[in-house]
């Protein structure tokens, strides 16, 4: 059996004849914007929410990175933060809201809590619930029609994805972290070539990887069009969980380390389709486009149009193209930005600000650069500041901002203006995806980094020692 299958058939509470399979979620994670509606939608039918203990709810797209002391300006942001705290209250859902030591990304947050574990199942309201397979689970994003249903059953009607593997084996070239990886494989596979599997990364390369790096590729299975992505469970995975706030401890402990040292993918299982890539073909990667396949190596061409045969998707190429104002055949080195964003659920853990820290230590942002690095919950911010993280980032001309899903997507007030280019370390580059009208290229943190202090599209291997 392959580690997917040997968790999905772990959890079926019932088989339904020439129909989905009735799945047992062991953790459902909300936030402020998908769980309004299914609350109501449970008050509405007289029920009340199944297992309380099984739900965590954090307060991460709406809420403003700065201030977050004072009451929330925007009323929809505010409305629905007030909400998520009104209905975890009635329900008794415990809430790490505004202030609270442990509030943060939802994504962030469980992994760092040692809430996500080994072979669990984990859902929430968000498609990036995948970044919780790096630890050996089956996460994935759910609607809100879909979110009423496990807070009423703590199951979910769910048909069984057909399986992937991507295997990736060699050593990474300097300047080439684990955005980078999952740049690349999308480049190879496109945004649609997941659609139907759930994947497993596999391979020296991912093996080789921190827990951190691992939930980076993980985290954007979602954009490949795939269910979700998971890793098999190693000695990195257990020493990254061990000790956690709300990890198991003693005998729980051992016991639980028994069971997921099980969880792997049997010699000889069979995936549906399976990707090869080597390490040493992957360099710093950056998009062009309008969605995450759209990406290039950045010392590589935008494509040009005549190297597209479907119709549509020449259509659809001279759109983006069009929407970011780049020609076809063009090079984007040397491209002046005007934004950098350090952030969101795919780069904003301690392991990426140091990253960053480390690169701009002794250097000062370009003076047009609007450079902002957001943590991704009061834990990473907490740390950043005891190591001394917050004062490099200062010293070079960075604001440091408060927990929250920031710039990621234009939902609260951190947005990129019409018109102007932002080099992001998120996972989306639709239009409109980080403000109306902004241009939003998808790099690492050493690429954007490396973008704010020189003010220009850069390859950053050329600025490392």
């Amino acid at each position: 059996m392959t580690l997917f299958e040997k968790i999905w058939d772990a959890h079926i509470v019932t088989k339904i004849k020439d129909g989905p399979d009735v799945l047992y979620i062991d953790k459902h994670l909300i936030h402020e914007v998908t769980s309004p509606q299914a609350f109501a939608g449970i008050e509405k039918r007289g029920i009340n929410v199944f297992r309380t203990k099984n739900i965590l709810a954090t307060a991460d797209h709406n809420v403003p990175t700065v201030n977050q002391h004072l009451p929330i300006k925007d009323p929809l942001s505010k409305f629905q933060v007030d909400k998520l705290t009104e209905n975890c209250t009635k329900h008794g859902i415990e809430l790490y809201g505004l202030r609270h030591p442990f509030q943060g990304i939802v994504h962030v947050i469980g992994p760092e809590l040692g809430i996500t574990l080994p072979g669990m199942t984990i859902v929430c309201g968000d498609s990036h619930t995948s970044t919780h397979g790096a630890f050996g689970a089956i996460a994935f994003g759910i609607g809100t029609s879909e979110v009423e249903q496990v807070f009423a059953t703590q199951c979910l009607l769910q048909s069984k994805p057909k399986t992937m593997k991507i295997e990736v084996n060699g050593t990474l070239s300097k300047g080439v972290v684990s955005k980078d990886i999952v740049l690349y494989i999308l480049s190879k596979i496109s945004s649609s070539g997941g659609s139907g599997y759930f994947i497993e990364f596999s391979g020296d390369t991912i093996k080789s990887l921190s827990m951190e790096a691992r939930m980076t590729i993980c985290n954007m299975s979602i954009e490949m069009g795939a269910r979700g992505g998971l890793i098999a469970p190693d000695e990195t995975t257990f020493n990254y969980i061990n000790g956690r706030q709300f990890a198991p401890k003693g005998e729980q402990w051992e016991k639980a380390l028994e069971y997921w040292k099980t969880l792997h993918s049997d010699a000889g299982a069979k995936f549906d389709k399976t990707h090869t890539f080597s390490a040493s073909d992957i360099e710093p990667m950056i998009t062009y486009g309008t969605n995450p396949g759209m990406g290039i190596k950045i010392s590589d061409f935008v494509p040009a149009e005549i190297s597209i045969n479907d119709p549509a998707e020449k259509i659809s190429f001279n759109k983006s193209l069009n929407y970011m104002g780049l020609q076809a055949g063009a090079m984007l080195l040397g491209k002046k930005i005007n934004y950098v964003f350090i952030g969101s659920c795919t780069n904003s853990r301690i392991e990426d600000l140091r990253m960053v820290a480390e690169f701009v230590k002794g250097k000062r942002k370009a003076g047009n650069v609007h450079a902002m690095i957001v943590p991704g919950s009061a834990q990473v911010q907490k740390q950043a500041i005891a190591e001394g993280i917050d004062k490099i980032l200062i010293t070079a001309g960075f604001e440091l901002r408060q927990p929250g899903c920031s710039a990621c997507l234009g939902m609260n007030e951190d947005k990129v203006p019409k018109g102007e280019y932002c080099i992001s370390t998120s996972n989306r580059n639709f239009e409109g995806r980080q403000g109306p009208g902004a241009r939003t290229f998808l790099a690492s943190p050493l690429t954007a980094a490396a973008a704010a202090i020189t003010g220009e599209i850069t390859d950053v291997r050329k600025m490392l020692n």
